[in-house]
């Protein structure tokens, strides 16, 4: 890799880690192997740097919710989203920022933030909306909030396995939500057939 990557890889990576507060020039230089004054070569700065760093793992996180509009019907694309392995103890790339004070003040950084989770939620909202006129999920279902929900059941998952030390309380979030699912799940709705349609009609007019 050449410099310029090594230095975004590994700011990516002390964001994780670290945060954005706790995270120095130095640091990620040390990180990526680079001489002395490497930054500064490329970005203005620190602030420039994780932009860019930040930037590859929303566009990452983002393309992985890619999956809901993947083959299978609406909620079995979603239970499988949920049940995708995630390392409950190392916290979320995204949500781990709202953790950092500088970020929440850096209206650059927390707008990417936000930016990220209301582009997950779109696909929610769409794989959730296709179930809801498939007949698999009542048609009470607002897509927005189930979206909402869904991201919050995740990121609180990770929340709860920091806490704990432990990956199970992330399996166990997920797991309740798929059981909810589950519980109001119904089979797709068969298209009715063209020609009972067209004898529904006949037999109306007549």
């Amino acid at each position: 890799m050449s410099s310029r990557e090594r230095l975004t890889e590994a700011m990516a990576s002390l964001l994780w880690e670290r945060g954005y507060a706790a995270t120095s020039p130095k640091d990620v230089m040390t990180r990526a192997g680079v001489g002395q004054g490497s930054i500064y070569h490329h970005f203005a700065g620190k602030h420039e740097l994780a932009v860019e760093a930040f930037s590859a793992v929303v566009d990452e996180a983002v393309g992985k919710a890619d999956a809901l509009a993947g083959d299978g019907s609406p909620v079995d694309r979603m239970e499988r989203y949920l049940s995708k392995p995630r390392e409950g103890t190392r916290g979320c790339r995204v949500g781990r920022m709202t953790q950092d004070p500088q970020v929440v003040a850096d209206s650059e950084l927390i707008e990417m933030v936000d930016g990220a989770f209301d582009a997950i939620a779109d696909r929610w909202c769409a794989v959730i909306a296709e179930a809801v006129a498939d007949g698999e999920l009542p048609a009470s279902v607002v897509p927005e909030e189930l979206a909402r929900t869904l991201i919050a059941v995740i990121q609180g998952g990770y929340v709860l396995a920091r806490a704990r030390g432990s990956q199970e309380p992330m399996d166990a979030a997920i797991r309740g939500m798929i059981t909810l699912l589950e519980a109001v799940r119904e089979p797709p709705r068969a298209a009715e057939p063209a020609h009972d349609h067209q004898s529904h009609q006949h037999k109306e007019r007549s």
